[in-house]
This record gives C-alpha cells, structure tokens and sequence, in this order.
C-alpha cells in the first residue's frame, strides 16, 4: 500500500523482517508484533523516500509515479476502488499514512499512534481531516455532473 509497487513493496518487506531480526531485542512481549513491524516499515520507507528525493534531487515525489499500472479488467467495482485509492493517494502522507493504518490494517487509534509517534488527537485529527477531504473529493465529480445536466 505504501509503495503501490509489487517490486518495492517486496524489498520493504524483506528489509523490514531483516531490520526486526537485527532488533529482535527490541521487542516488547505481550505488544502488538504487526504494530511494531509497522513502525519499522515506515520507518524504512520514509528513509528511502527521503533518500530517493535527495539522489533525484527533488523535495517531492508525486503519488502517481508510484502508482504500479493496473493490468486487470475494468470493472465497475474496481474502477470505483482506483477512484477512491487515486483519492486516499492524493492526501498529505501523514493522513495516508494514518488512513491506512486504522482503515486498512485495522489498528486503534491508540496502536497507531504509538506506531507513528504521534498523539492519539493527532491521529483522530489527521483521520477527520481524511475523511472530510475524502468526501469532498468523491461528491465533487457527483456535483459537476448534476450541474450538467
């Protein structure tokens, strides 16, 4: 989800079990291991994008660039998935990221919070903030079309 790249997600994966097994000390027994993977996920991944933005020389990557292309069948349920994740990919990183984790990999507020280092008022903040964005942006093709007619 973080990459929208098959290829890279696999390198993120295999980079953070190799990164958990090198601080397997770290571990807390009796925590959420998929919280504390996580953590050390986009720990990785924000490392490599900052790192990718200084090689290219650049300050910001566009969503569409890591936006494998879909060689599926065009059916209505999925075109209306592209539409909501082209949506989801267009937040600021920090709702996305947010988003992801408690809409996606079904974390509390509380867990997702520990995992990103943020308040818990942040992420319910940055999921309000998702939600009436996203809202905006699925009923702003509705209302165009209404205008229309």
């Amino acid at each position: 989800m973080l990459s929208r790249n098959r290829d890279v997600a696999e390198e993120l994966v295999q980079a953070t079990c190799l990164r958990a097994l090198e601080k397997s000390a770290q571990y807390l027994p009796g925590t959420r291991i998929d919280s504390w993977l996580f953590a050390i996920l986009h720990s990785l991944w924000v490392s490599d994008l900052r790192a990718r933005r200084v090689r290219q020389g650049q300050g910001f990557i566009d969503s569409d660039e890591l936006t494998a292309p879909d060689t599926q069948s065009q059916d209505e349920t999925r075109l209306h998935f592209q539409k909501v994740m082209r949506h989801v990919s267009a937040l600021p990183e920090a709702q996305r990221n947010t988003v992801f984790l408690v809409y996606v990999e079904g974390f509390t507020c509380q867990e997702a919070a520990q995992t990103l280092s943020v308040p818990v008022g942040t992420v319910l903040s940055r999921l309000a903030t998702a939600r009436a964005s996203l809202s905006r942006m699925l009923a702003a093709p509705a209302v165009a079309q209404e205008k229309r007619v």
